[in-house]
């Protein structure tokens, strides 16, 4: 923000114009740049939840809130000037006329001016004609401001406006962008036999990140599509009569070269997953097959990955080294910086009374005697020790993991899950789900999913599939 303060304090003082300083002509501005972080800000303080404003539907060109006009911040902007720069401190808002003559946009650069036309002695009121215009120099608004100007002189030390942790989700935009020079997956689409599970995939179709084979009974889907106004002529569809056949021919089209990656519809979980793990017929590789959340957790520094909170119920020690690597060679296809694995249970401390303790333990030794690679790893670790560098500190645990653990590998899928739903329900997190370890890699959404979320969750597929497509792909990619 560029202010201009017509007081005589510095840099670090807000100073006032009382009324009998104010001279007509005088005039006080400021710029401001329009963010998403504005909006959803603006959105939070005055429960403006208007459609056209935030929602992400209503903005096709950018899925993340994209071309959002708002006058209203433009008029927020009007009374900032006046309350602190002209007059400034002590300044009463009496009313005021403006007119909205052109949205401003996310990236509108916006200069708002105020200039006294008016004064009147009596009440001590100032009539300021009010003008702003984006960067193009183009009218945004106009109109007047009415104010009873401060009598007294005011100057004190600028306090700087507060953070705060807004729920936008960057990370994910970031993923799914890296995957424009790539090309769109060939992904057969398992049972897409709900409007949600079908509207999934065309989504994902038509921003670039799959190429959609439909895997289920093909009049069904074609009734769902009509019903939904969804257009399924640029895909494929494969007749099958029931989802256990839906599931069975997905996997065979993976066996025959022709699909790099499986996404599930709206069959069931385990369905799918058992024509996967068959040992004759399935998708097997030398891991252990596994699930991870890639998780977007609003305010908190980085993504995580959360493992296992879908496949593996109760994981043997051997299951969970599997479940270790996998989540680590997935962080290094996602560019995690550092990956570094916290192995979650109770406590800290080795206890024999609690598995996981011990199990952290030998995964720990395990690392060390490179029976995992690629991360280092702590454990036993409870979560605000595994995230939280102040809690670390405080208990004395000083590691490479402690405070700062991005993988997150939970005792069992319970655990997983409802760590998974907390993150998701309290702290507004997203959750992009992905099955590791199998030939490829397999898209797991979910009816509660926003577009945000599906999306990321195919281009945590695509990123995969691109990866398996090079000769030094970690063995969790490829067979």
């Amino acid at each position: 923000m560029k202010n201009k303060n017509h007081g005589t304090g510095t840099a670090q003082k807000i100073e006032n114009r009382t009324f009998d300083e104010i001279a007509v002509g005088e005039t006080a501005s400021l710029s401001r740049t329009l963010s998403k972080e504005d909006i959803e800000l603006f959105a939070a303080m005055s429960g403006d939840v208007n459609p056209a404003h935030m929602d992400e539907d209503c903005a096709k060109d950018d899925i993340f809130h994209g071309v959002i006009a708002h006058g209203m911040w433009g008029g927020a902007l009007v009374s900032t000037v006046l309350g602190t720069l002209l007059p400034g401190p002590g300044t009463i808002y009496l009313g005021q006329d403006l007119r909205f003559r052109r949205p401003v946009r996310i990236g509108d650069t916006v200069t708002v001016s105020v200039t006294a036309k008016e004064k009147r002695l009596e009440k001590k009121i100032v009539i300021f004609d009010c003008h702003c215009v984006n960067q193009d120099g183009k009218d945004v608004i106009s109109g007047t401001a009415e104010v009873i100007a401060p009598a007294e002189k005011v100057s004190r030390e600028r306090v700087e406006a507060p953070e705060f942790v807004l729920q936008n989700h960057d990370r994910y935009q970031q993923l799914i962008a890296r995957c424009d020079d790539l090309p769109a997956v060939a992904t057969a689409v398992v049972h897409p036999c709900s409007e949600g599970s079908l509207r999934a995939a065309v989504e994902a179709a038509e921003a670039g990140l799959i190429d959609p084979t439909l895997v289920g009974p093909e009049s069904k889907i074609r009734a769902l599509a009509d019903a939904a106004e969804l257009d399924l002529s640029p895909y494929r569809l494969v007749d099958v009569p029931h989802s256990h056949a839906a599931a069975k021919q997905a996997v065979a089209l993976v066996r025959a070269g022709k699909i790099e990656a499986l996404m599930k519809g709206s069959l069931h979980t385990d369905e799918l997953m058992r024509e996967v793990t068959s040992r004759e017929t399935g998708l097997r590789t030398g891991r252990r097959i596994s699930h991870a959340f890639v998780m977007d957790v609003p305010g908190h520094a980085h993504p995580l990955i959360v493992t296992d909170a879908a496949i593996n119920i109760y994981p043997s020690l051997d299951d969970k080294r599997d479940i270790c690597q996998n989540a680590i060679d997935l962080a290094h296809v996602l560019m995690f910086p550092e990956p570094r694995v916290a192995i979650l249970s109770a406590v800290e401390t080795i206890t024999p009374k609690i598995a996981s303790t011990i199990e952290a333990a030998a995964l720990c030794k395990m690392a060390q005697r490179g029976q995992i690679t690629g991360a280092p790893l702590d454990g036993p670790l409870a979560f605000d020790n595994a995230i939280s560098e102040e809690a670390a500190r405080t208990k004395g645990i000083v590691s490479p993991v402690a405070g700062r653990a991005n993988i997150l590998v939970v005792p069992d899928l319970e655990a997983g899950n409802m760590l998974a739903k907390q993150l998701t329900f309290l702290a507004k997190a997203d959750a992009a789900g992905i099955v590791l370890g199998a030939r490829v890699p397999i898209i797991l959404t979910s009816r509660a999913d926003n577009l945000r979320t599906r999306l990321a969750s195919c281009a945590v597929a695509a990123l995969i599939a691109a990866a398996q497509r090079q000769p030094e792909t970690p063995a969790v990619l490829a067979e």
